[in-house]
């Protein structure tokens, strides 16, 4: 059975910091480029970040640019989101899923996703 499981999320103030960790099962997670997606209530969902099987391409939303650092440990099949400074607009649910990086513009959710982790951020 396929599973990415989101963990991590929680309440936190503005200017905080949270480390979400992405943890896969199932498939050959060292394959795929893993991503971080979000939607809040009422918006679209956003490809916040990806990070691609070698660990050596990335992507990052600009709204998120300068604050939030995706990486990859191969030993353990997980990816994570360390996100710093983090503000209000912040507030979603995160969820990782793997992704396909494209050149200029947001990545595309690929073949799996999991469930998602709630991260609100108070101002």
């Amino acid at each position: 059975e396929v599973q990415l499981q989101a963990s991590g999320g929680g309440l936190v103030q503005a200017g905080g910091s949270l480390r979400l960790s992405c943890a896969g099962s199932g498939f050959n997670f060292e394959d795929h480029a893993i991503g971080w997606f979000r939607q809040a209530p009422g918006k679209e969902r956003e490809g916040v970040s990806c990070i691609s099987s070698s660990g050596r391409l990335t992507y990052y939303a600009d709204s998120v640019k300068g604050r939030f650092t995706i990486s990859r440990d191969k030993s353990n099949d997980r990816a994570y989101l360390q996100m710093n400074s983090l503000k209000p607009e912040d507030t979603a649910v995160y969820y990782c899923a793997t992704c396909l990086l494209r050149t200029g513009a947001p990545p595309y959710e690929s073949d799996y996703r999991g469930q998602g982790t709630q991260v609100t951020v108070s101002s």
